[in-house]
């Protein structure tokens, strides 16, 4: 990796390579952990976007990839699961939390905010998670806009690891500063953030942020073509997918960036800039992996 100064380091594909090697052929699903995603709501129901979401997870090398939702999302995301599991949600009464915690406590990762909304339950649902759950949580858009909401200390009393995804618009909600402001100094605010409540902050951008308050890690990937809804979603479904079978750092993360934006780039030398859509991205995340593991 290329030093930029004490703590700052640029990411590369070379650095990254060791992460992806070929598999053991006695290799099973249980091998490579189980990716949760949690998201949808009837008004951003995103039925597709969340199967998606899964597929994505999968192809990025977890052995099992869980689908949570309420139950009326079901008949619309039902005939889009087909590698994954589906796991419905209860509504909220005294057993939904029993529930939930039946559904993640086995799982090695998990992502939640997808296509939530505005559910006034939001908050509690997310501090439940951050209090109970030990795997590696990935806090990303509505989760994030329910952060923003909430007393950030809570983040402070997390059980597993955390890692938030924002862009700059969610970013200056969590942080409560402009846009300019964040973008004179980025990677200062990210790198105090993410030390002062103890978690990692990934900072979308075509070169991205990423802290966890003691090294900063910076990885330019990516296309104008990727400038469309459902990018950054798939590099959350990268990220719980790689988070499920590879230990959680910054260079297991600066994977899922690479392979975000490399799969990105694929798809628009397919489709052009003006015409790719995310799922292009997601059906390219395997020649990525290809690129990475034979380049130099």
């Amino acid at each position: 990796m290329k030093q930029i100064d004490n703590n700052t380091y640029e990411i590369e594909n070379r650095d990254v390579k060791e992460l992806l090697q070929e598999r053991d052929i006695n290799s099973n699903k249980g091998d490579f952990g189980k990716a949760g995603i949690y998201g949808g709501s009837l008004e951003y129901s995103g039925a597709l976007k969340l199967a998606y979401l899964s597929l994505t997870a999968l192809r990025s090398g977890c052995g099992i990839s869980r689908v949570l939702v309420k139950k009326e999302l079901l008949p619309l995301l039902g005939p889009n699961i087909l590698e994954q599991t589906l796991n419905i949600l209860p509504d909220y009464d005294s057993d939904f939390y029993n529930k939930l915690y039946s559904y993640i406590k086995d799982l090695s990762s998990l992502a939640f905010g997808m296509g939530l909304g505005r559910d006034e339950h939001l908050g509690d649902v997310l501090e439940f998670l951050i209090k109970n759950y030990s795997g590696n949580l990935i806090i990303d858009a509505d989760g994030l806009n329910a952060l923003s909401r909430m007393d950030l200390n809570i983040l402070k009393m997390r059980k597993g690891n955390i890692l938030l995804t924002p862009h700059l618009k969610e970013f200056s909600r969590l942080i409560d500063k402009s846009l300019e402001e964040i973008k004179k100094d980025s990677l200062k605010l990210v790198k105090e953030f993410a030390s002062t409540y103890n978690v990692t902050v990934l900072l979308k951008g075509h070169t991205t942020i990423i802290s966890d308050g003691n090294d900063v890690y910076l990885v330019k990937s990516g296309c104008p073509g990727m400038a469309n809804a459902g990018s950054g979603d798939v590099l959350s479904g990268i990220l719980v997918g790689l988070l499920a079978y590879l230990d959680f750092n910054l260079l297991t993360i600066s994977t899922g960036v690479l392979i975000n934006g490399i799969s990105g780039c694929l798809a628009e030398a397919d489709n052009t800039d003006i015409s790719m859509i995310a799922s292009d991205t997601i059906s390219n995340i395997g020649n990525a992996i290809k690129v990475i593991r034979e380049g130099n």
